[in-house]
């Protein structure tokens, strides 16, 4: 039987060691007993991490927070807690996979037919040209619909908005992302278990991975610098994937990726500062936080968004 279990520290290896040897025998007495547990620990970057801390490059600390390097090369800022929620513009969608997956199914079961029922093949493209129609169609009108209602942009606003009018005592930075908004709340510093995080993450539409990793990793998350794709840089970094640490003979290759990346990082933000809404009222802490997110992502100016 093998067990296997990761052990970290901030003072030392033998003493990562030590916690992973202690982990690893609990486990181990634990499933002799009887206890259903995994037998390995999987190693993952941040999602799917359970139990263990985030395993990125550790790129700088400032106040309570960690900047790490994620897996393909952007700077993430990690803070206890600080608030941050992005909203995803095409998580708004009701359309999208359900509709891809119904004419997938619609073209396996054609493709079936067309081999075993060879008389109803006229009926069966009839079927999908109308399939396909009605998806242009709904996809059409459910533009229309976002049009009318202000946009993807204003429907996301308005939700923030109406949150924060239900929760008096809130006040929150919003910032226009590449692919949507970001949402910084400044009154309070908060646990990321605390129901109150999950009921705004709800309220304003987050993500429910970027939720839920929250509360396993116990701290909350901002990219604040861009993509590469977004910057013209074509390569991904290496190795792949970038799960830290790296074996030393690849050490050389990364590095010289991530000189030019951040090279070409510069001139462009990872988002804009739009506007601010709430009571107000300011935490101290929280706003230190946040302006050292503005400072990292150059969110204050007018730079491309990437």
């Amino acid at each position: 039987m093998t067990i296997r279990r990761f052990g970290w520290s901030d003072e030392s290896p033998d003493a990562a060691q030590a916690m992973a040897d202690a982990r690893a025998a609990e486990a181990l007495e634990r499933v002799l007993v009887g206890k259903r547990l995994p037998r390995r620990e999987p190693k993952v970057p941040y999602n799917g991490a359970e139990g263990v801390p985030i395993r990125e490059e550790i790129v700088d600390r400032r106040l309570d927070c960690v900047i790490t390097r994620n897996t393909y090369g952007a700077k993430c800022l990690n803070t206890p807690n600080v608030f941050f929620a992005d909203i995803d513009f095409q998580e708004q969608s009701i359309f999208g996979c359900w509709t891809i997956g119904l004419l997938v199914l619609a073209a396996v079961a054609a493709v079936q037919a067309w081999y075993f029922a060879p008389r109803f093949r006229g009926a069966i493209l009839t079927l999908l040209a109308l399939l396909i129609l009605t998806r242009v169609a709904l996809r059409f009108a459910f533009k229309l619909m976002e049009r009318l209602r202000g946009g993807v942009e204003w429907i996301a606003r308005e939700r923030v908005r109406k949150f924060v009018e239900r929760h008096p005592d809130w006040y929150v930075r919003l910032y226009r992302t590449p692919a949507g908004m970001r949402v910084i709340a400044l009154h309070q510093t908060f646990d990321p278990t605390d129901p109150l995080v999950t009921e705004a993450f709800e309220g304003i539409g987050v993500d429910p991975v970027y939720a839920l990793m929250c509360m396993q990793q116990h701290c909350f998350r901002a990219r604040v610098s861009p993509k590469p794709w977004r910057i013209g840089i074509g390569e991904h970094l290496r190795p792949r994937p970038g799960v830290w640490p790296v074996k030393p003979e690849h050490l050389a290759r990364r590095t010289a990726w991530l000189r030019d990346y951040d090279a070409q990082s510069t001139r462009y933000a990872s988002c804009r500062y739009i506007e601010s809404l709430g009571s107000g009222r300011i935490d101290r802490h929280a706003k230190l936080v946040q302006e050292l997110h503005d400072q990292l992502c150059q969110a204050n100016g007018e730079l491309p968004i990437a």
